[in-house]
């Protein structure tokens, strides 16, 4: 059986830190009584949630595509903390559009971030983890197993990390470390809201969904179902729970019957986001490409 972590005092990595999940995840887990190494390329957000939480947080600026930042914000963690306990693999995007639309460079940004970045995330990690028997939930998505047009980078990406977590748990269980996989359904973040207010499709997608799949969960519900999964060191968390009765039954979800069911959206909903991609001008949000230009224009000057 798992073991059950009392927060208080735990050293704990969070990716994505700044907004989002990330950044109530760890303002609950502040109020635990844990102490908390952030880690984010936004710094103005990362700044502000620095200075509302207090003394018992190290931030570090650092971006998780890259591998050496990864294990310099480890390493300043081990320095101020001694060490880190748990680790939730946050930082993600999202790109739009179909196959045969999306901007490249945007659908290579999401697998870098989604799914290398929880690589680099957990390599970096792992000594630490070791030493302290620790626990490390790596964010994966209900799209890793229920795929939807128009969003090909990202359900790659999640059903990626989903069994690279898998891999890494027959890894590092037998040292006395944890690994788990968090899948939510659509969660009210900025990425959510950036994709509603960027593409009718995206809207009309998802009120042509079945209930539950149509409707979104509050940030609130979602952090407190991440808060009891590093607690209890789960294997699997699910927001809302349902989405764990969809993981039972994933291969429907890629049968011939759901594909038929899709094909009238699909065709209908595919050309519209693809020419609202088009009328936009990029195939992420504004919010994503600001920051991705930002840290490139960063880091050539620190070149």
């Amino acid at each position: 059986m798992p073991r059950t972590t009392d927060l208080t005092g735990k050293v704990a990595l969070i990716t994505g830190a700044a907004n989002g999940i990330g950044a109530d995840t760890a303002r609950a887990l502040a109020a635990r009584g844990a102490r908390l190494v952030l880690s984010d390329i936004d710094t103005a957000a990362l700044d502000l949630i620095a200075r509302e939480l207090g003394d018992d947080v190290l931030t570090h600026v650092a971006d998780v595509t890259d591998l050496a930042q990864m294990e310099a914000v480890v390493a300043a963690a081990t320095e101020r903390f001694g060490g880190i306990d748990l680790v939730l693999a946050n930082a993600g995007i999202a790109s739009y559009g179909s196959v045969a639309q999306v901007d490249p460079a945007d659908f290579k940004r999401v697998i870098d971030i989604n799914l290398l970045g929880v690589f680099h995330t957990a390599r970096a990690a792992l000594p630490t983890l070791i030493e302290r028997k620790g626990y490390l939930l790596v964010v994966s998505s209900l799209a890793a197993f229920a795929p939807a047009p128009g969003l090909a980078a990202y359900n790659a990406s999640k059903a990626g990390v989903e069994h690279f977590a898998y891999a890494l748990r027959l890894e590092v269980n037998w040292q006395g470390v944890d690994v788990g996989t968090a899948h939510m359904s659509w969660i009210d973040t900025p990425m959510v809201q950036d994709a509603k207010k960027d593409l009718g499709a995206f809207r009309a997608m998802l009120k042509s969904m079945p209930y539950p799949m149509s409707k979104t969960t509050d940030v609130e519900t979602c952090v407190a179902a991440v808060v009891e999964g590093l607690e209890r060191r789960s294997r699997h968390v699910y927001v809302p729970g349902w989405v764990g009765a969809l993981a039972q039954g994933r291969a429907v979800l890629s049968s011939r019957l759901t594909q038929a069911i899709m094909n009238p959206k699909t065709r209908k909903l595919l050309p519209q986001m693809d020419a609202e991609v088009r009328a936009l001008g990029r195939s992420t949000s504004a919010r994503f490409r600001q920051t991705a230009d930002t840290t490139t224009t960063d880091q050539a000057g620190a070149a």
